[in-house]
């Protein structure tokens, strides 16, 4: 099949960025769509707030994208809580505002069906240590949300934003502790679209608006409360949360200024973003989506990929591993051998890749490319099984890229292994795993 570099006129940033979203709202633990509700419900805000068309559009993307940094903790809350980092984050945008509701929370499913010992210990260090641990984990969501955002070229707004979407109105918030109107209107709608949408989904409109007003004054203005209930009252507000069509109009609302063509710099700086959303997820997995799309244009290169083939190909490298992000970190980051049920669900990130890919329209053609780097010239591979003369070259690259760059790096159950080893073991599954123009090129390129 010829594939070709997506021209620039085809896809818009908010198509791209809207289905996207998809991925932060699976490592975020939240319900399909999460995102492009909460953009919904501030962007309801802003138009009743009376926001000039250039702030419209800063706070859509505000919205849209206020999970970016939501990976970076998902290690942490494993190694501290000891529990799925995906569960816990869903189950505590439900907790209510109270500290008595949040210990509960915290201490109910910390460590649960571990030791009493262990639990014991995991329960103690939060106590000593509880708003030093909050602290950091929300300090790192934040400050690499932010980033992300700088690397899609936004502007500073929308990055104070995301940086400051755990403020409180009252000054009880993370990282900065700001209060009242020292914090970024854009934060305070973001916050207040996220909990209407996790007390929408949870127990419908009243439970949400309920929400919203105990929290107003205390997590949020209570104007932009206010603001909220005005446009609740609109019709098709609540209909739109639900509605098959939420998508195509939320990426049709983005403010005609904002909807510029992505040219191939912007697709590359979006496969690289989000190859470090990907890779935040795990301290063992820093820098992996760009050392293996590093070396995939290198290998590229060596077998005679044409440059904006290899281009392509690089994307696809980046977001190989996009599927992780529904993967807990209790799996990812165990340090012994998984067992069946874990397998199974470390191998369901390969297709959760190509589900992701899939739905992104200027990215869709390396779906299959991408998800099948787990694929076996002997057929013993996964998701799918497929037989040699089925796996294309572009994703036998991929593979040995993915292959080499493991070996070389530590792991949660090893360290390291010298670069001599690696090419030792990975000469060993030439033919069965691995591609053998690949493995020759592996070795001409490093």
């Amino acid at each position: 099949m010829i594939h070709q570099t997506l021209p620039a006129t085809s896809v818009k940033r908010a198509e791209l960025l809207a289905a996207f979203s998809y991925a932060l709202d699976i490592t975020e633990g939240q319900p399909t769509g999460h995102s492009l509700r909460s953009c919904w419900i501030g962007s309801q805000i802003g138009l009743t707030i009376g926001l000039p068309l250039r702030e419209q559009g800063e706070l859509y993307y505000s919205v849209l994208l206020k999970d970016l940094g939501c990976s970076s903790n998902a290690a942490r809350i494993c190694e501290l809580y000891k529990t799925d980092d995906l569960a816990f984050k869903n189950g505590y945008k439900t907790v209510g505002t109270s500290l008595a509701a949040t210990l509960h929370f915290v201490f109910s499913r910390t460590a649960r069906g571990h030791r009493f010992t262990e639990r014991a210990a995991a329960v103690g260090n939060i106590l000593r240590n509880g708003r030093e641990i909050a602290q950091e984990m929300i300090l790192s969501r934040c400050t690499r949300g932010a980033d992300i955002a700088r690397m899609l070229r936004f502007p500073a707004a929308v990055c104070d934003a995301i940086y400051h979407l755990d403020e409180h109105w009252d000054g009880s918030g993370r990282p900065d502790h700001l209060r009242g109107d020292a914090i970024p209107l854009y934060s305070q709608i973001a916050l207040l679209a996220q909990v209407v949408d996790v007390f929408h989904a949870h127990a419908g409109p009243q439970a949400a608006l309920d929400e919203a007003a105990r929290r107003s004054g205390v997590w949020f203005d209570p104007g932009v409360v206010t603001a909220l209930t005005s446009a609740a009252a609109e019709p098709n507000f609540w209909d739109m949360l639900t509605s098959p069509v939420l998508e195509a109009r939320v990426v049709r609302m983005a403010p005609a200024e904002e909807g510029e063509a992505v040219d191939d710099d912007y697709l590359d700086a979006i496969a690289a973003a989000f190859g470090q959303v990907v890779d935040a997820k795990s301290p063992f997995t820093a820098g992996h989506s760009a050392r293996v799309a590093e070396l995939t244009g290198r290998i590229g290169g060596k077998l005679g990929v044409e440059q904006a083939r290899t281009r392509w190909l690089q994307r696809a490298a980046f977001l190989h591993d996009v599927g992780k992000l529904g993967v807990s970190s209790s799996i990812l980051e165990k340090p012994a051998q998984l067992d069946d049920a874990e397998w199974v669900t470390m191998r369901d990130h390969a297709s959760h890749t190509r589900a992701i890919l899939s739905r992104i329209g200027a990215l869709a053609d390396f779906a299959d490319i991408a998800a099948a780097h787990h694929e076996r010239i002997d057929g013993k591979g996964y998701p799918l099984g497929l037989a040699e003369h089925q796996i294309s070259r572009e994703t036998r690259i991929i593979t040995i890229c993915d292959y080499y760059d493991a070996l070389t790096a530590d792991r949660p159950y090893r360290k390291a292994l010298p670069i001599e080893e690696a090419l030792r073991i990975i000469g060993g599954e030439v033919g069965s795993a691995i591609d053998q123009d690949c493995f020759h090129a592996l070795k001409a390129s490093i």
